[in-house]
C-alpha cells in the first residue's frame, strides 16, 4: 500500500522507529533509573520520588513478590488511582518477570471478579479504599497474595499519617474491610530490603500487560500487550512529540500533568512509560474529577505536556479558576480517548495559546495509532496521520481497501498492535486479518494527504429511514449551541423510521430550553439528523477516563 501520509510528515519526522532498541520495558526503565537517579520522577501531593528511589523501592517490592513463589510470567493485578505506589508497583512487577493486569479501582465486585478470573491473576496490589470490593470476590479467584496500600504510605512520616487519618476518618473514603493473609505495602517493602531481586531475562515477545478493554461495547477482554508492543509505542509517541517539544527554549526536564488514570492505556504509555524513557517528571493527580483540586495542583508547576480527553479540557475551560493556571510553558496538549470537539479546541487555543493535538488509539494498539502534527495550531477535525512504523488502511465489509475519500473500517498494522485477546482465540480471529491488520470497529474516511476523519463507531451508528446518522456529528453541532455544556446522541427505536435520534444535554445556562436547542439544530442539521427527542440531564455517564457512555444512555430508562 502507498503510505500517502509520509509526504505530509513534519520536517525531520522518521518514517520508522526501531522497537529493537530495548529488548523489554525493563531495559528501558533500568536505563532511566541509572541515567537520571537524582531527578524527580513522580510527584503526588507535593511529595516526590526520584528515579533512584523508584529503582530502590521497586527492587524491594519485586524481590518480595518473587519470594512468594510466583512463577515467571505470573499475572499481578494493580488496583490503584494515581498515587506514588502505582509506578513503584508497576516497575516491581515488570522487573520481577511478571505481567501487569491493570484494574479500574472503581470496578464493582462483579467487574473485578471477571477480570481477576479471566486474567488468572495470582497476586494483587491495591489501595485500601477498594479492599472491600476485593473482599467480596477474592475467594472465587486465583489470587493468593494481597498487598494493601494506604494513601499516605510514601508521603513521609507525619504527612503520611495525617493523610491517612483524613482519608479514613474525615472523608471516610475507606469502607470497612477484612482480607485474610494480606500484607501492608510498606511491610512488603521492608521485608524486601533483606532480599535480592533475581534478574529475569525478558524477551520482546513476553507479555508485559493485560490491558482490559473498557467494556462499552461488550464483555471486557484483555488485550495482550507484549514488551515490544509498548516499547514501540513509547518510541513512536516520543518521535511524534519532538517537533513541538523542540520549539522555543530547550527544556531541562519535561513535566507532564497526569490527570488521566495510569491504569488506562493512554496515560500508561504517555504519562508513565514515555515520561520515564525521557527522564521526565509526572505530576500525579489522584482525582481529576475534582476540578478545583486539579487546578490547585497544576498551578504549582510550569508544565510542558497535558494529555486529556475532551470532557476534561471542557471542564477546565469552564472552571472559574482556570485563568489562575500558568500555561506559558505548555508545548503539547494531547487529546485522545474520544473525539475532540472543535468548540473546545478553539476555546482552549484562545485561552492557553497551545493547540489540542488530537490523536487516536485503542487498548489493542498500546494505544497510539495516529495523531495530528504537534507543531501546528490548525484544528483538522481528524485523527491526523499514522505515527511512524504504522500502516492505516480503510476496508469494506469484505476486507477490501476502499478508495481515498470513501468510508471504511479503520484497520491498523504496526509493531504496537497487540498479540491478541487473552485466552480468546475466537475474539482475536474476529478482529485480526490474516495479513496482520487489526479491525478497529471505527468507520473513517482518509483524504489524499493521509489524514483520517472518524465518522463513528460501527455500533453507535444510527439508521434513520435508511440514512446513516453518526452521533459524533450531532454532538459536535449541539455543543456549539450557547448554553450547552455537554451533549450525547443515541439512536432509539421508532415505529416509522426504524430509529430516530435522541439527544441528552447538560446545561451550562440553566435558562436553556428545548426549543432553543431544536431551533439551533434545525439551522445546522438536515431533517433526518435532527433529534426527535431531547432530554436534559445534570450529568452524562462516563468512564473514569471521561469518555461518554452512549450505550448506558441507550440501555437505561430515561430519568
Amino acid at each position: 500500500m502507498e503510505k500517502v501520509w509520509l509526504k505530509h510528515y513534519p520536517e525531520g519526522m522518521p518514517s520508522e522507529i526501531d522497537p529493537r532498541e530495548y529488548p523489554s520495558l525493563v531495559h528501558l526503565l533500568e536505563e532511566s533509573f541509572q541515567k537520571h537517579a537524582s531527578r524527580r520522577a513522580f510527584v503526588c501531593m507535593d511529595k516526590a520520588l526520584t528515579y533512584g528511589e523508584l529503582d530502590r523501592l521497586s527492587r524491594q517490592l519485586g524481590a518480595w513478590l518473587q519470594s512468594r513463589g510466583l512463577q515467571p510470567k505470573a499475572r499481578v493485578a494493580l488496583m490503584m488511582p494515581n498515587v506514588l505506589q502505582y509506578p513503584v508497583a508497576l516497575a516491581a512487577v515488570l522487573r520481577a518477570g511478571y505481567t501487569v493486569v491493570n484494574v479500574n479501582p472503581l470496578y464493582t465486585p462483579r467487574e473485578l471478579e471477571h477480570q481477576l478470573k479471566d486474567s488468572g491473576a495470582e497476586a494483587i496490589i491495591l489501595l485500601e479504599n477498594f479492599a472491600g470490593t476485593l473482599q467480596k470476590v477474592v475467594d472465587t479467584t486465583a489470587v493468593r497474595h494481597v498487598v494493601v496500600a494506604s494513601m499516605g504510605d510514601l508521603l513521609g512520616g507525619v504527612k503520611g499519617t495525617i493523610v491517612n487519618f483524613v482519608v479514613r476518618n474525615v472523608k471516610k473514603l475507606v469502607p470497612a474491610w477484612s482480607l485474610t493473609g494480606h500484607i501492608r505495602f510498606n511491610t512488603a517493602l521492608s521485608e524486601g530490603q533483606a532480599l535480592s531481586l533475581q534478574k529475569v531475562e525478558l524477551k520482546p515477545e513476553d507479555v508485559a500487560f493485560l490491558q482490559y478493554t473498557g467494556g462499552t461495547t461488550g464483555v471486557s477482554k484483555g488485550a495482550t500487550l507484549l514488551h515490544r508492543n509498548v516499547v514501540a509505542n513509547v518510541l513512536q509517541s516520543e518521535a511524534w512529540m519532538q517537533p513541538s517539544l523542540r520549539k522555543g527554549a530547550p527544556i531541562e526536564q519535561i513535566i507532564t500533568i497526569t490527570a488521566l488514570p495510569l491504569y488506562h492505556i493512554f496515560a500508561l504509555t504517555v504519562c508513565c512509560m514515555l515520561v520515564m524513557r525521557s527522564g521526565g517528571m509526572a505530576v500525579l493527580i489522584p482525582n481529576a474529577r475534582d476540578i478545583r483540586s486539579l487546578i490547585r495542583d497544576i498551578r504549582k508547576w510550569k508544565f510542558h505536556m497535558l494529555p486529556a480527553v475532551n470532557t476534561l479540557y471542557n471542564a477546565l475551560l469552564h472552571h472559574p479558576e482556570f485563568d489562575t493556571v500558568d500555561f506559558s510553558q505548555l508545548r503539547v496538549a494531547n487529546g485522545g480517548g474520544m473525539a475532540v470537539q472543535e468548540a473546545v479546541a478553539r476555546k482552549w487555543l484562545e485561552r492557553t495559546k497551545c493547540p489540542i493535538v488530537e490523536g487516536y488509539g485503542l487498548s489493542e494498539t498500546s494505544p497510539t495509532v495516529s495523531c495530528n502534527p504537534t507543531d501546528t495550531d490548525r484544528f483538522t477535525g481528524t485523527i491526523g496521520l499514522p505515527v511512524p512504523s504504522t500502516e492505516l488502511e480503510l476496508r469494506d465489509d469484505d476486507g477490501k481497501p476502499v478508495p481515498l475519500g470513501e468510508p471504511g473500517e479503520i484497520c491498523v498494522r504496526g509493531p504496537q498492535v497487540m498479540a491478541g485477546y487473552w485466552n480468546q482465540p475466537g475474539e482475536t480471529a474476529r478482529v485480526m486479518y490474516a495479513d496482520g491488520f487489526l479491525k478497529t470497529g471505527d468507520i473513517g474516511v482518509m483524504d489524499e494527504r493521509g489524514y483520517t476523519k472518524i465518522v463513528d463507531r460501527k455500533k453507535d451508528m444510527i439508521l434513520v429511514s435508511g440514512f446513516n446518522v453518526f452521533p459524533n456529528e450531532i454532538e459536535g453541532v449541539v455543543v456549539e449551541c450557547p448554553g450547552v455544556l455537554e451533549a450525547a446522541a443515541v439512536g432509539v427505536p421508532d415505529e416509522h423510521s426504524g430509529e430516530v435520534v435522541k439527544l441528552f444535554v447538560v446545561k451550562r445556562d440553566p435558562a436553556l430550553t428545548e426549543q432553543t436547542v431544536r431551533e439551533f439544530c434545525k439551522e445546522r442539521l438536515t431533517g433526518y439528523k435532527r433529534p426527535k427527542h431531547i432530554e436534559f440531564r445534570s450529568e452524562l455517564p462516563k468512564t473514569n477516563v471521561g469518555k461518554i457512555l452512549r450505550r448506558e444512555l441507550k440501555e437505561k430508562k430515561s430519568a
